[in-house]
């Protein structure tokens, strides 16, 4: 019987869609490929994320991944979190699961910064009974001490939590330990996979 389910936060419980916010520059596809592996498919992120670097030394690390589009990392870096959206749904369906007595939690590589700038988007986790941010703990899924350290904090047991993150690597590290993991494509896609497990 489940007894928790955990979200991801990003793409998930808010929304943002990393190609159209690079589409809203006008870049060429050859470009916006180009920053994209400079930015957030660097080891850079991964460390920033990680809580290991500053802000400024971040965009210095992505400048100098790829030093000729070094005008268009630093204009995506001045407003990155600018498209972040609380998704419609986030606060009543947190809602709706705790009062179908389930706990309710996070688990996020959500970074420092967007925590810092986006409190508005995110203004549903005190509706939640608490979780883990990557860069707080110095570590990011799908790492398998991510997992551990959720567990362990709030006492759950993997076989009675369920999971839902957009990224399949992430489910894969959940399901490792024991925890069922939903790939979440749409908030109906997900419902129809609680169902299977009874929570609706």
């Amino acid at each position: 019987m489940i007894e928790a389910v955990i979200f991801d936060i990003g793409n998930v419980l808010v929304d943002f869609c990393w190609e159209e916010y690079l589409e809203s520059f006008g870049f060429s596809e050859e470009i916006a490929k180009r920053v994209a592996k400079a930015t957030v498919l660097s080891s850079a992120w991964d460390e920033f994320d990680r809580g290991g670097s500053e802000e400024e030394e971040l965009i210095d690390a992505f400048v100098e991944n790829d030093p000729e589009i070094e005008a268009e990392i630093r204009q995506i870096c001045k407003d990155v979190h600018d498209m972040l959206r609380k998704r419609d749904y986030a606060i009543p369906w947190i809602q709706e699961l705790k009062e179908k007595g389930l706990k309710v939690y996070y688990l996020s590589n959500f970074s420092k910064k967007a925590e810092r700038e986006c409190a508005h988007t995110i203004d549903f986790i005190p509706y939640t009974d608490g979780g883990i941010l990557s860069y707080e703990e110095k570590v990011i899924k799908p790492d398998p001490k991510i997992y551990q350290i959720l567990i362990d904090r709030y006492g759950l047991v993997p076989e009675k939590c369920v999971f839902l993150d957009d990224k399949e690597e992430n489910c894969k590290g959940a399901e490792r330990f024991g925890i069922h993991a939903i790939r979440f494509t749409t908030r109906e896609a997900a419902i129809e996979e609680l169902k299977k497990l009874g929570i609706y």
